[in-house]
């Protein structure tokens, strides 16, 4: 158990029976007139909804533990994805609805921090940016090396990003994982 008061981004609580619910963020409010409150911002943990939800100050809400853990993506199998355990080299197997956004960045030997609740994966989550290559663009025409404009290309992963119109197949490029939004070259 924890009080509103100790609510921290990305904590884990559980409300409503055994549903999981992350803060995506919070804010104390202390209004002129009557008691102290905290709007929080939830995120479902299974579902990926988003709801506004608002407490009483020092309010105790249930927490819940989970647990984050460094893996390692191994292999596709079918529709899953099997990460290995870095620690113990146990292997588990995450769906596609639980790894998400993620799955568009996964190659093998990645390594991704994987939220287990009571056995059970809850997330996959990547680095803030990753470095991929480009499997196929259309080549850049001379004269192209202007700010501005861009066309689509296709990453190793089979992931398609929006670049610049000076990238060619073959180069290597930095990713960001949240919005898929090419951030620039990689030299090697």
């Amino acid at each position: 158990m924890a009080s509103t008061n100790d609510l921290k981004n990305g904590m884990v609580l559980k409300l409503d029976g055994d549903q999981l619910w992350s803060v995506v963020e919070f804010q104390h409010v202390k209004p002129g007139k009557g008691p102290a409150f905290v709007r929080t911002k939830l995120k479902n943990v299974l579902s990926g909804k988003i709801v506004d939800k608002t407490f009483n100050a020092g309010t105790k809400v249930e927490t819940a533990t989970v647990d984050r853990r460094g893996m390692q993506f191994s292999y596709k199998d079918g529709d899953y994805f099997v990460f290995m355990d870095m620690d113990t080299y146990d292997q588990i197997h995450v769906s596609p609805e639980v790894a998400g956004d993620a799955a568009n960045y996964l190659l093998e030997g990645f390594e991704a921090t994987v939220a287990m609740y009571q056995g059970n994966p809850l997330s996959v989550e990547l680095p803030a940016a990753v470095e991929l290559v480009i499997a196929e663009t259309e080549p850049g025409v001379q004269g192209d090396r202007s700010t501005g404009g861009s066309k689509p290309a296709t990453l190793e992963t089979g992931y398609q990003v929006a670049v610049p119109l000076f990238i060619t197949t073959g180069e290597k490029i930095k990713v960001d994982t949240r919005s898929g939004e090419y951030l620039g070259r990689v030299n090697s």
